[in-house]
């Protein structure tokens, strides 16, 4: 099978995470795609829902597509996630299955500070999802990285996890941001609400 990995934070997730997961389904055919909340991203440490809380968010958007799963691995392992880490352990459980990793399109220029980019793009494609209008250099990229890219287009959609845990804290509305499981979960916990 083919399988799209969609890694990221999910704090919360939105509609936009889950536009780009179908985008890339869509545009190359994956079977499923599994969205990975981590534990600790490399690229940015914030406070916010736990990992627990932000599994069950993710669980909580995708229930009901019949394509669209949820990895608990770098949750459950913890620490800093890797993406080469764990496209290394997820090939040894599922050693038939071909995995692409979905990405922002805005993320592909940064492949190259990735930790162990050059194993890691031999060991599977990423697929960038762009927004209309958004212009890559693919060219500009290390040799690693040629055709290991492929790109997906989706609608526009201007929606950031930042943004909605901001509202939340201000008591303003997130309906229609976040899949409606995802807007109860979060109204019925309390979650990003300040604290006195």
């Amino acid at each position: 099978m083919k399988i799209g990995i969609m890694g990221g934070t999910f704090d919360p997730i939105h509609i936009g995470h889950l536009l780009a997961g179908e985008a890339a389904r869509d545009a190359y055919g994956l079977d499923q795609v599994w969205f990975m909340p981590s534990h600790i991203p490399p690229h940015k440490h914030q406070a916010g829902a736990s990992g627990t809380e932000r599994l069950e968010m993710t669980r909580e958007a995708v229930a009901g597509h019949p394509a669209f799963e949820v990895l608990d691995i770098e949750v459950l392992r913890g620490g800093v996630s890797y993406t080469i880490d764990t496209i290394k352990e997820l090939q040894k459980l599922h050693p038939a299955e071909d995995f692409y990793f979905i990405i922002g399109a805005d993320m592909v220029n940064y492949l190259p500070h990735w930790q162990g980019i050059e194993e890691l793009a031999q060991r599977i494609c990423f697929i960038g999802v762009r927004r209309p209008g958004f212009q890559l250099a693919l060219h500009e990229l290390p040799h690693y990285l040629e055709n290991r890219i492929l790109l997906a287009d989706m609608p526009v959609v201007d929606i950031s996890s930042t943004d909605i845990r901001e509202r939340a804290a201000e008591g303003r509305t997130i309906r229609y941001l976040v899949p409606d499981r995802v807007h109860d979960y979060i109204t019925r916990g309390g979650l990003y609400e300040v604290q006195p």
